[in-house]
């Protein structure tokens, strides 16, 4: 979400533009209805997950509550904040994964975001708040945090992008911060960000591969040392 400037592109498929000091509008190009979205926001937003205030919602516009603090990635960028922000992540997702859902499909099923990421939450004077809710919904935890796991380490592995070294650091410090993830999970994840039309050809030969690649020579012995450590404290 752009929160400063008066007319902006957020993410691939939505521009954002400041309406006032209170509001700005996210428009999404596609047209695409925003009814779900908004109701997911709503969902978890009265049982105190931190999300912005919804104004109103019809067809692809949400009016949404104007935020002011700079997104993580880019506190992260700036070394204003270090890897203390992928526990802030994972807890994210922890807080997330214990609300209850509106309408499971299945047992276990939770509140999922489905692409939550440093560059998805804003650093306010109240605390983080996580922005850009339109790939949320309901599913299984451990799914949620394999994708959040794979965006970062799609980062990692490419190194034409000056991010690549923090993001790995990231994804170490992050992957020592959540529960075990069944490798089927990971599986899942990979095809989901495949599926994903905002990413280019490229991305998904090279960096989706890439990352799986990375996740699953890392994974199994990242979460076995936090669990182990987890239970020791236990």
């Amino acid at each position: 979400m752009v929160t400063d400037s008066d007319s902006s592109p957020s993410q691939q498929d939505a521009d954002v533009f400041v309406l006032d000091t209170q509001r700005v509008l996210r428009r999404y190009r596609d047209e695409g209805d925003v009814a779900a979205e908004a109701s997911v926001m709503a969902h978890v937003g009265g049982l105190g997950f931190p999300v912005p205030r919804v104004y109103s919602a019809s067809g692809g516009d949400l009016v949404l509550e104007r935020l002011t603090g700079p997104a993580m990635l880019q506190a992260l960028n700036a070394g204003e904040i270090t890897a203390v922000a992928a526990e802030l992540l994972a807890g994210l997702l922890d807080h997330l994964h214990a609300l209850p859902p509106q309408m499971p499909d299945k047992p276990g099923d939770r509140p999922v975001r489905l692409d939550l990421h440093p560059a998805n939450v804003t650093l306010e004077a109240r605390g983080p708040v996580v922005i850009d809710w339109r790939n949320s919904g309901e599913g299984q935890p451990e799914f949620d945090v394999a994708v959040s796991a794979l965006i970062v380490a799609q980062v990692a592995v490419d190194s034409a992008r000056e991010e690549a070294a923090l993001a790995a650091t990231f994804l170490t410090a992050f992957l020592a911060s959540v529960d075990a993830v069944p490798a089927e999970a990971l599986d899942q994840a990979v095809r989901f960000r495949r599926a994903d039309p905002n990413l280019t050809t490229r991305e998904i030969a090279l960096r989706v591969a890439s990352a799986s690649a990375k996740l699953s020579s890392v994974l199994a012995p990242a979460w076995s040392s936090a669990s182990r450590s987890r239970a020791a404290i236990s």
